[in-house]
């Protein structure tokens, strides 16, 4: 596997990477920048954790931006993964932005981030935050003590001076990539050689080793890994080169039970695994298996069902359990995880890659899946036969059938009157044994039609 620097297209855009120290308005810029709050703000430190990429554009300019941690020197041992996440970043950035809190002017670890960035090649812009009026401009040239040029004053809250800043990045841009022969169908959007990249999302409880096993199947350490319960605030996601095609692997804050959640912030973390739950094409629900089957762990399965996004069940911290304590595992998961149906069920230990290697299969089983086109003719034979078993309802007959689309699989009934949802369902359960969906996401839409 290897992972890209885009999101979608890998290595094609030019990279923004945005620093500083903790607090200063480095995630209140990134909304700003891109238009709309991605990335979780609130007044104190230490929100950000890793790093989150993001698509942006300015003036016809697309590019990458890239969310970090406040950079700390010393500090704890969490302080210190995140600031490495930053110094990680800087590896890939075109363009960096170092934003300093103008109001309060140079500390000890803004000197210490700029010593960092001195002795890198990237063109580095430093932003003077929070210059919310002409009475504030004047504290901008103190900022000229740095050494790195000329500051660009910025409102990242109010947007005073942002497009200034945008137009200064975009000078600073490297060229763009020449654009596809349009002659080529694999380079062109639509033609057969595309294909939308597969989302997989992380989601569990917190501490279950969902950050742990995100950076073994990236192959990076991407997201930061510590033993403190809720550690990932944000999601964070990468796109791995697999022998299946390219998947996008998504890693989730914990999820705990609303009457758990105390602050703000935690808040929109879950927001943010559930809207993830919600677009992925599968979801890999972690357990801690050294606790069992919670009853937490069966909420969130429900949630993930509810969505209709396939999932595969992992099983993590196995080794860590003796023969007796395995067996009553898999019993919890068979009785309180029925409703799951054919769910994979993976054994794994993400700190040492013991199973890990059983999953790309499972997801491609699941891609496979996600990705099937049935002729018409053996559609329609397969609701013949389930209206045969069992007809429908007052009168009602299925006269036509196509799939429509895949990626998820999509099927199209012409009826003859409304179909009961009951009846549907057992129209889509016919269709997934018939052509082994499993649990792939299917999608069933009815049209009125007179006989």
């Amino acid at each position: 596997m290897s992972s890209s620097r885009d999101p979608e297209s890998p290595a094609a855009l030019p990279t923004v990477v945005i620093v500083g120290r903790p607090n200063v308005g480095k995630s209140t810029l990134v909304n700003r920048i891109v238009g709309r709050r991605e990335t979780i703000v609130e007044e104190r430190p230490g929100v950000t954790r890793d790093r989150k990429m993001l698509e942006a554009d300015w003036r016809g300019h697309d590019f990458l931006l890239v969310d970090t941690g406040g950079w700390m020197p010393g500090g704890t041992e969490l302080d210190k993964k995140v600031s490495r996440q930053s110094e990680l970043a800087l590896r890939d950035a075109d363009v960096v932005l170092f934003v300093v809190d103008a109001a309060i002017g140079i500390t000890d670890d803004d000197a210490g981030v700029a010593n960092l960035l001195r002795r890198i090649d990237a063109p580095v812009l430093v932003v003077a935050n929070k210059v919310d009026d002409r009475g504030h401009e004047a504290a901008i040239w103190d900022l000229m003590t740095l050494g790195l040029g000329e500051p660009v004053g910025v409102s990242a809250l109010h947007g005073r001076g942002a497009g200034d800043l945008l137009d200064r990045v975009v000078e600073l841009l490297p060229e763009p990539p020449e654009e596809p022969d349009p002659h080529d169908p694999s380079k062109v959007e639509g033609g057969e050689g595309e294909r939308r990249v597969f989302g997989v999302a992380l989601v569990g409880r917190p501490n279950v080793g969902k950050s742990t096993l995100f950076n073994r199947l990236i192959g990076e350490d991407r997201a930061i890994v510590h033993d403190m319960p809720g550690t990932t605030r944000d999601t964070i996601d990468t796109v791995v080169d697999t022998e299946a095609g390219p998947i996008r692997f998504v890693d989730t804050a914990g999820m705990r039970r609303k009457s758990r959640i105390d602050d703000g912030t935690e808040y929109f973390s879950m927001v943010r695994a559930l809207q993830a739950v919600d677009t992925a094409d599968v979801a890999l629900l972690v357990i801690d298996a050294t606790e069992g089957v919670t009853h937490q762990d069966q909420r969130l399965a429900e949630r993930i069902d509810a969505a209709g996004c396939p999932v595969v069940v992992l099983m993590n911290k196995w080794e860590m359990l003796g023969a007796d304590a395995r067996a009553e595992v898999m019993y919890q998961i068979e009785r309180k995880m029925s409703f799951l149906g054919e769910a994979a069920v993976l054994r794994i230990s993400a700190l040492t890659g013991r199973g890990v290697h059983r999953l790309l299969p499972a997801l491609s089983n699941s891609l496979e899946a996600y990705r099937t086109r049935v002729p018409t003719r053996r559609v329609n034979e397969v609701i013949r036969a389930a209206q045969q078993a069992q007809p429908g309802p007052h009168g009602l007959r299925i006269l036509y059938a196509t799939q429509g689309a895949a990626d998820p699989p999509t099927f199209t009934l012409f009826a003859n009157k409304e179909v009961p949802p009951h009846y549907l369902r057992y129209l889509e359960r016919r269709i997934r044994e018939a052509f082994d969906l499993g649990a792939t996401a299917v999608k069933m839409r009815v049209r009125r039609r007179s006989e």
